[in-house]
């Protein structure tokens, strides 16, 4: 097995530090969990800026590797691909090592930022890779569904059918994205508002599940619904506003929310593997998300509201590991399977380490 040396070693775990007075805390298989089913798990924090890799090191304990990227959001993964969204970039991470290399003696993934789309501040939420290898994300701020663009900051592809026009207006609050096999086919809204900050007013029971495809419906009644996601079958989508993982039961092109377990927490970011749910749990911002249901789940179980992540077993509802974050970090956004790799780590732009870790392809034939 070969060995490709880092410009810092350190670098890992410690670009730009990490947040003053934060902890982090895991259940004990947790580690053990990830490496037996040969994957790994990412995380945005865009209230931190922080872009996590979870993972298990050499002495059998979970490994933390943090970067930071402004506003980190949304991610989509692919054997040896990451894709994030951030402030006013999506950025595209490939694994520079190949099979059987480890960097440092240590990481057996590097995944190095090879394109970066500049956007502008478009608060883009949830991304997808397409079957032709690109991506598509949720223009928040212009409610709708984007492809980045060569030449303009984005192209639209498909608004709602009840937001009238693409216009710099967050009326809907058009959030969340679930791909199938290569293309877009649900969307979450926390409204169907077509009014500036529309959605605002309907937090507690307007929000949506919208069939691209169609441009249908198929579930509403919703509290700020985050992180649609197609599994063995079934559309699942955290209801965010209650605290809850489930799953829509769609009849004749209508549907109603099943939930399947209660979260302590605002739930936002969802990625699945086996039988397993990874879910991402955020403390409310109650200046902003007071009045939810979540509020009275958390007083009925006697709960404190977690950061984090629980690893849901589908065929239980249980809560089988979790990890759990403490102190200034307070919110997540988005989770993702990593798959192929257990002790992955990530070149960021806040140190040097980017400018002298160079790779390259084997030497081309003459043509």
């Amino acid at each position: 097995m070969s060995n490709t040396e880092a410009p810092d070693s350190k670098a890992a775990n410690d670009e730009a530090g990490s947040a003053p007075g934060v902890k982090y805390s895991c259940s004990p298989g947790l580690p053990g969990l990830l490496a037996s089913h040969g994957i790994s798990v990412a995380i945005s924090s865009y209230q931190s800026g922080k872009f996590y890799l979870l993972g298990r090191n050499g002495q059998g304990g979970l490994n933390v590797h943090e970067r930071f990227f402004q506003k980190a959001m949304g991610l989509a993964t692919a054997p040896g691909r990451i894709v994030l969204a951030s402030l006013f970039q999506i950025i595209r991470f490939e694994n520079a090592l190949r099979p059987g290399e480890r960097i440092n003696h240590t990481y057996d993934a590097c995944f190095v930022p090879r394109t970066c789309h500049v956007t502008g501040v478009l608060d883009a939420h949830d991304v997808g890779l397409t079957g032709d290898g690109g991506v598509i994300f949720v223009n928040t701020r212009f409610n709708c569904l984007a492809r980045p663009s060569s030449a303009h900051s984005f192209t639209p592809v498909w608004k709602p059918p009840f937001i009238s026009r693409i216009i710099d207006e967050d009326r809907c609050h058009l959030n969340g994205l679930a791909m199938d096999k290569g293309r877009p086919r649900y969307v979450s809204a926390v409204s169907r508002s077509d009014t500036i900050d529309g959605w605002r007013d309907r937090r507690a029971d307007g929000g949506v599940v919208i069939d691209v495809d169609s441009s249908a419906i198929v579930c509403e009644g919703l509290s700020m619904p985050h992180s649609p996601r197609l599994w063995n079958g079934r559309l699942w989508v955290l209801n965010s506003g209650t605290g809850e993982l489930g799953h829509v039961e769609i009849d004749g092109g209508k549907g109603s929310f099943k939930p399947l377990v209660f979260c302590p927490g605002f739930v936002r970011g969802l990625a699945f593997h086996g039988r397993f749910a990874f879910v991402g749990l955020s403390k409310p911002r109650y200046e902003r998300f007071e009045g939810l249901a979540l509020d009275q789940r958390l007083r009925d179980t006697s709960s404190e509201p977690w950061c984090g992540l629980q690893v849901i077993d589908l065929t239980t509802g249980a809560c089988v590991q979790w990890f759990r974050i403490d102190g200034a970090v307070a919110e997540l956004y988005d989770v993702a399977v990593v798959p192929g790799t257990t002790l992955p780590m990530a070149l960021g732009f806040a140190s040097n380490d980017i400018l002298s870790f160079i790779t390259h392809d084997p030497l081309e034939a003459p043509a």
